[in-house]
């Protein structure tokens, strides 16, 4: 009896097939740019580092400017708050923040090569001359973090894990500064394992400081 032909195994495979590629592009896309800069990369050079024509590079990227945008999203840009429990404890989120800042850094510091902070110091910069509300995006993403964990210290001062002669704004802030310390422990040029070392200690001092 004639069945029917079943593409949908075959439809997927290719969608999967797409999607690695378009991240290899991305990724391969990321080395020459943090090697060099927006204007000295050129779709030629992506190509060819992928092995790929300029007319395939296209069927997955409309223009330099949108593949740029993807590196950019990938490794330069902090999206979504950290999703957590209603009830979760500061002592529990902050080592979620660690967790979470371990995988930014990581991700950043690719096939194990030492950070070089002039690099990533240019790439931002051309994220912010090349990539418009870059910037603005940040800083939302900055002040929804910050009003975040406000609300998870008012918790724990209410359920009495920490002081409550403490201003929970001020507190907040100091947590976030010391999570994006990271950078300057990175331009220091600490290896990735001194960093989140570093970030630890600190913010387990900082909670010691903070408990009743």
């Amino acid at each position: 009896m004639y069945k029917k032909p079943i593409y949908l195994h075959t439809e997927r495979l290719v969608c999967n097939a797409m999607a690695e590629t378009r991240e290899i592009i991305i990724d391969q896309a990321y080395r020459l740019f943090l090697s060099r800069s927006y204007e000295a990369v050129s779709i030629q050079d992506i190509s060819k580092s992928v092995g790929l024509t300029k007319g395939a590079l296209y069927h997955h990227f409309l223009n330099k400017e949108e593949l740029f945008k993807a590196v950019i999203d990938k490794y330069l840009k902090l999206v979504g708050l950290i999703q957590v429990r209603q009830d979760i404890t500061l002592e529990e989120y902050i080592q979620v923040i660690i967790e979470y800042v371990s995988r930014i850094v990581q991700t950043i510091c690719i096939d194990g090569q030492s950070f070089i902070p002039v690099k990533y110091l240019l790439l931002l910069i051309d994220a912010l001359r090349h990539y418009p509300g870059y910037m603005d995006e940040q800083r939302h993403f900055y002040t929804l973090g910050t009003d975040h964990l406000k609300t998870i210290l008012d918790r724990a001062v209410k359920n009495g894990e920490i002081r409550g002669d403490i201003d929970t704004s001020l507190v907040a802030l100091n947590f976030t500064s010391i999570a994006l310390g990271v950078a300057a422990s990175l331009f220091r040029e600490h290896s990735t394992q001194e960093t989140i070392q570093l970030l630890r200690s600190q913010m387990v001092e900082y909670y010691k400081i903070l408990k009743k």
